[in-house]
């Protein structure tokens, strides 16, 4: 009988191994897509005739189906099962990249871009959900957990590696196409190695949680990411979060009223649960707007190509993945709260060290720099999304990798509105005193202050010294913008940290 017992041990432990490469995989497919396409947006420009506004709906499409519908699916896997909604997702993200792909026109693929968010709301929830339900004992979960995050980290930043590789080869479609084998692979994995869950006692559907919850947080999201062109005054926007605002406040009033919530608010009077979700919000906060601020710096001011710019990026990616399992060994010896301190205090280093960066800095000056926040993300990730996942009930898991997902689209989407604002603010205020006096037509100096590309662009149509002189003051400003970004965001990984020594219980209770 010990015989027996050891070997369905041993093969109960090989298939949930199995089911995490399986959700790893998917979880890598959906990382990638938040940052691959960035780098074929040029590619985009030039192949679809698409305009500048056409270009931020062909991002932003994707954003906000993503982040407006992953509480409603996170729900709807609890109650239905999270096998099936995973299934579904791969499907419509598939297709949805394959229509992506062959796209001939702007609205077209901001269309399929919509749908890709869909499926990837519907994939992203559940890859830790199910993660939560295969893995029961606290060690093995945590060690899971840990692999998890190092492989949501490590999609995010080889999206770029890899975006640039698929264009010195192929097409701009490639960045999408590549995506239809993986979901299908994904998709017959799936079925045989996936296991199935839901919550034993299902709550009753919530529609009007999932209408006010799509509504806010979609209009949220777009406020945001809209925000740095058209300005955090417009009245467009402050419409949009106004709106926004008042939906998620309706969304809370009803949550506390209704006996069968979305999202339970009672999870968030745990302390080790919101000062996670905090935590997390924050990291990607400085994670993503790093990426948006490192990957201008390097291709615009070093003269990368979008390849090489990929691969000064790839040792964040490097050291996460190993930092994040390693941080769960460190987690269970010392418990949460160092080491998730102790990781925005390295994110927080490493950016008010990059803010030092000059007009005569090099990729070598900044690398340490970019490691040390590396290493300092891969710390804070898996402890804080363990200390989410583990303060619920596993018949919430859904619900609750929901709202970790969430808060992380939100803190990303913040982090690349903020400190893009930042910048831009800072590098137009440099050069507008500069063009002040100079005889330049009104469209050009539109073009300069828009961007260092564009001021670049002009640059080199100048004629002489004028022209060096105009792309030498750009840089400056751009460099000086990026610094005070980097200082802004360095603060606000520090009220993180605060938080987390203020609130985050070092060590979980009890979960139900």
């Amino acid at each position: 009988m010990t015989a027996v017992t050891e070997m369905r041990s041993r093969k109960g432990a090989e298939r949930r191994w199995a089911s995490l490469t399986v959700l790893c995989v998917t979880l890598l497919l959906i990382s990638l897509d938040n940052t691959i396409l960035n780098v074929a947006l040029p590619s985009v420009l030039r192949s679809l005739s698409a305009t500048s506004s056409q270009l931020q709906w062909i991002v932003d499409a994707y954003a906000i189906t993503f982040a407006g519908l992953l509480l409603s699916f996170g729900a709807l896997g609890d109650r239905i099962g999270r096998k099936w909604v995973f299934m579904a997702g791969l499907v419509v993200f598939g297709g949805g990249s394959a229509l992506a792909a062959w796209s001939a026109t702007p609205d077209r693929l901001t269309a399929a871009r919509a749908v890709m968010g869909v499926g990837a709301a519907a994939l992203m929830p559940c890859t830790l959900s199910i993660l939560t339900n295969v893995f029961t004992a606290d060690e093995e979960r945590a060690r899971a957990i840990g692999i998890w995050s190092g492989t949501a980290g490590l999609g995010v930043a080889i999206g770029p590696i890899l975006g640039g590789f698929l264009l010195v080869h192929y097409w701009w479609g490639a960045v999408f196409l590549i995506n239809v084998p993986i979901a299908i692979a994904g998709l017959i994995a799936s079925a045989f190695l996936v296991p199935n869950s839901k919550s034993p006692n299902p709550r009753r559907a919530d529609p009007i949680g999932a209408v006010l919850s799509m509504l806010g947080l979609g209009m949220l999201l777009w406020g945001i990411i809209e925000a740095p062109d058209r300005g955090w005054s417009s009245p467009l926007i402050l419409a949009g979060l106004s709106i926004s605002a008042v939906m998620i406040g309706l969304f809370v009033a009803w949550e506390r009223h209704t006996d069968h919530p979305l999202l339970p608010m009672r999870f968030f009077a745990d302390r080790r649960y919101s000062a996670a979700i905090a935590s997390l919000a924050l990291v990607l906060f400085a994670l993503l707007g790093l990426f948006f601020l490192v990957t201008q710096y390097l291709q615009f001011s070093l003269g990368f190509s979008p390849l090489k710019t990929g691969l000064g990026l790839a040792p964040i990616a490097l050291i996460l993945l190993v930092a994040a399992p390693s941080s769960v060994l460190l987690a269970r010896r010392y418990g949460s709260k160092p080491v998730v301190a102790g990781g925005l205090a390295l994110i927080a280093v490493g950016l008010g060290l990059l803010s030092g960066t000059t007009v005569h800095s090099t990729y070598r000056d900044c690398l340490p720099w970019l490691a040390v926040i590396g290493a300092g993300v891969g710390l804070t990730l898996a402890p804080s999304t363990e200390s989410v996942m583990g303060s619920l009930p596993r018949s919430d898991a859904g619900v609750g990798s929901a709202t970790s997902d969430t808060s992380m689209q939100i803190g990303g989407a913040l982090g690349v509105g903020v400190l893009g604002t930042v910048l831009n603010l800072r590098y137009q205020t440099f050069l507008a005193s500069l063009l002040a006096h100079q005889p330049i037509p009104a469209g050009i100096e539109k073009i300069i202050l828009g961007s260092l590309g564009g001021a670049l662009a002009v640059a080199h149509r100048f004629p002489g010294g004028s022209g060096d002189a105009l792309a030498a003051a750009a840089r400056r400003g751009f460099i000086s913008g990026m610094d005070l970004g980097f200082i802004v965001a360095a603060a606000v990984v520090g009220l993180a940290g605060m938080i987390v020594l203020i609130a985050l219980p070092n060590r979980p209770t009890t979960r139900d």
